[in-house]
């Protein structure tokens, strides 16, 4: 079957990933522990780093497909999403920074697909902006998975809050330049 290849293989790991990074915060108390939160800090770079990697082997190995390009979004903005829900849930984040990333998302998801309809998806294609909001959101969300480290003096929660207000400063830009960038394209079809 032409759409099972390894990067669709990384890409359905990263949702098989959903459930168990979620159910780590809800074992019962005897369960709990600074290892809960490495466990999900963990499975959270895992399907970040398979994100990274899907892409690039679909790319390197011509093996892209619209499947494959559905899925792969999709894979990313539940985790992200679940992530920040369980963040705000612990107290360790900001809901509105929850409420900007995630909105964000679906916007721009919405605007992709719009696009597409109309046949100017390129139009809309992932600019240097938000590749930095992507990594300081990745980043943040690590480092507030974590929370923190015994006997270590670093507060991992301070800097991954600040992390996570530069990605959503990111993120409304991000936003603004990929709505401009469609209201240009949609201003010249007049």
């Amino acid at each position: 079957m032409k759409n099972w290849n390894l990067p669709i293989l990384l890409t359905w790991l990263r949702v098989a990933l959903i459930p168990i990074f979620t159910l780590l915060f809800f074992l019962p108390p005897h369960f709990s522990g600074h290892w809960v939160n490495y466990a999900a800090a963990i499975i959270f770079a895992l399907a970040a780093l398979t994100d990274w990697f899907d892409g690039f082997l679909a790319r390197r190995w011509h093996q892209t497909s619209d499947f494959g390009a559905f899925l792969d979004p999709v894979a990313d903005k539940l985790i992200v999403a679940i992530a920040l829900i369980l963040l705000v849930y612990l107290a360790r984040t900001s809901p509105l920074a929850a409420m900007i990333i995630i909105g964000r998302e679906l916007t721009i998801s919405a605007l992709r697909e719009w696009m597409a309809q109309i046949g100017k998806r390129n139009s809309v294609a992932v600019a240097w902006i938000g590749k930095f909001k992507t990594a300081a959101q990745m980043i943040a969300i690590f480092l507030l998975l974590i929370h923190e480290i015994p006997h270590l003096s670093l507060n991992l929660s301070l800097i991954g809050n600040i992390l996570m207000t530069i990605a959503c400063v990111l993120t409304i830009w991000s936003m603004l330049h990929y709505l401009w960038s469609a209201h240009r394209v949609l201003h010249t079809q007049k």
